[in-house]
């Protein structure tokens, strides 16, 4: 089986996002299950005005998500209810899922009635922004989306991400900040060699083999969106981010991936195409 395998690198960092479209946290070592990484998208906000599940991808209406930062409060264990999740609001109020006040105050927080949900509807829709960009699907409009069945996931349980297309797209637009949170993935992998190309375009198709256990499947790659483009921390916001990919890799940074086998992932890890 060795003989079979090649390496592609090792786990340079893992992330977690409780709350739909909210900062999330680093992790050393991650659980992947059937529905991707533990408490990964567990929780999202609801709009109470129109059903829809909140998302960054539409800044207009939700111009403050990447100020919110969500934590488990402990780590999810296999068949046991989903741990409550911690957040900080952008004055530094914490707020958790336990208490009873969190949806007003997370509603007074964002001037807009919402709720804090753990359960996903069977079909869940949300709304996407496009640029006003050349390349796009969509030019300045918002598009509505519907979530995997009865999940907060945009598209795929899994999003991995390679410091090799991160290097090239610094190569290609040096005046860009490309950090990994622009981009959100749950697996960094550090590549040998210091690559510098979108070394993810041969990975679909294949299966990632992650330390002892995990397998991945990687089904496409990650069509990016107006969210890699917003301030967040120092970050400031830059259109330059997500043209670039659209010039150079059809809009692509990463990749997405389904679960074939589950496990533990540590950074560290080894990562091999099978």
């Amino acid at each position: 089986m060795a003989n079979s395998q090649t390496a592609a690198g090792s786990t340079l960092s893992l992330w977690r996002y409780p709350v739909k479209s909210m900062m999330g946290e680093e992790l050393y070592a991650a659980e992947f299950t059937p529905r991707g990484l533990a408490g990964d998208r567990a929780y999202a906000l609801i709009d109470s005005s129109d059903g829809k599940v909140v998302t960054a991808k539409n800044p207009r209406k939700w111009p403050e998500m990447f100020y919110y930062r969500a934590v488990l409060v402990a780590s999810p264990e296999a068949g046991a209810k989903m741990p409550p999740v911690r957040i900080t609001l952008p004055d530094g109020t914490l707020v958790t899922s336990e208490q009873s006040d969190v949806h007003q105050i997370l509603s007074k927080a964002l001037n807009r009635d919402v709720k804090l949900s753990a359960a996903a509807v069977p079909s869940g829709t949300s709304e996407e922004y496009w640029p006003d960009m050349e390349g796009l699907d969509h030019r300045d409009t918002v598009t509505d989306f519907g979530l995997p069945e009865g999940t907060f996931f945009d598209c795929a349980f899994v999003h991995v991400l390679t410091t090799a297309t991160l290097n090239k797209l610094r190569i290609l637009y040096p005046e860009g900040r490309f950090e990994v949170r622009r981009f959100r993935p749950n697996i960094v992998v550090e590549t040998a060699n210091g690559e510098k190309d979108f070394v993810e375009n041969a990975w679909v198709g294949k299966v990632l083999a992650i330390g002892d256990s995990v397998r991945l499947s990687i089904t496409g790659p990650c069509l990016r969106c107006v969210m890699t483009t917003l301030p967040q921390g120092d970050l400031p916001k830059d259109m330059g981010i997500l043209r670039s990919a659209v010039k150079h890799n059809q809009g692509g940074v990463g990749v997405y991936a389904s679960v074939l086998q589950g496990g533990k992932v540590r950074r560290g890890d080894s990562v091999r195409l099978v």
